[in-house]
């Protein structure tokens, strides 16, 4: 597997929505399309984080067109984890959207759990199929027993996110524990995620950092649910 690869999917962009990016989705996929990816994960973050939209947002996901400026727009959340299998959206409005992304972010009731705490919650949210990715999960302020988790994501095919910011804009100290999981998530098979994490219109699609750690730690590219187009849809469940 190559960094040089083009994967045809980001699964973790923001819009203005939440509150601290900087782009609407109209100028996100015009980016997208630009630079020849044909489909983004609108991934706002949920109410629980301070900024970010209401849970309107999410029921009005709707008049979103599936298709933008040629990119397929997958309607989703950065859900925030509130607790064991608990999230900040009800499960009423998790049902709606393509796409949930679940995550430990500060100041949402969840900080300084410890390891334990902290990977029991990731356990029982990979156990709820409305969860289809854990976005950043190398991040250090939230610390995890990556081999336990790394084989509950192969169990049941839950994708682990390999973000591509954790390396050198957000989270400090992120990079060797993402190392750590893709390294397990090529022993184990578990299936992974490459996401952004684009804040502004002019980082999605960007996964250098990401591709070159997987390529590194020997994961294949299969593992990969965001390669094309195709692997994303059939992965979440939706139809061509």
């Amino acid at each position: 597997m190559s960094n040089t690869l083009a994967l045809e999917a980001d699964l973790h962009v923001h819009t203005v929505a939440s509150g601290h990016a900087f782009s609407t989705i109209g100028e996100i996929t015009l980016v997208a399309a630009a630079k020849g990816l044909k489909a983004v994960g609108m991934t706002d973050h949920g109410p629980a984080l301070p900024g970010g939209p209401h849970p309107y947002h999410f029921a009005a996901m709707r008049f979103i067109p599936e298709y933008l400026n040629g990119v397929r727009v997958l309607r989703g959340v950065e859900a925030n984890i509130l607790g064991k299998n608990k999230l900040d959206l009800p499960d009423p409005l998790l049902d709606r959207l393509d796409l949930v992304l679940a995550g430990f972010h500060e100041g949402c009731g969840f900080d300084n759990k410890g390891v334990k705490a902290n990977t029991r919650a990731i356990l029982a949210l990979m156990e709820n199929p409305r969860v289809n990715l854990i976005c950043h999960p190398g991040n250090p302020n939230f610390p995890l027993d990556y081999a336990e988790v790394v084989r509950q994501a192969a169990d049941t095919r839950t994708a682990l996110e390999i973000n591509n910011a954790s390396f050198y804009i957000s989270r400090r100290g992120s990079a060797g524990n993402c190392r750590t999981l893709a390294r397990l998530c090529a022993e184990y098979e578990a299936p992974i995620a490459v996401g952004s994490d684009a804040h502004i219109a002019q980082g999605v699609g960007e996964f250098s950092e990401a591709l070159q750690a997987l390529q590194e730690e020997g994961v294949r590219l299969g593992q990969i649910v965001n390669r094309t187009l195709a692997s994303t849809l059939s992965f979440l469940g939706l139809d061509a």
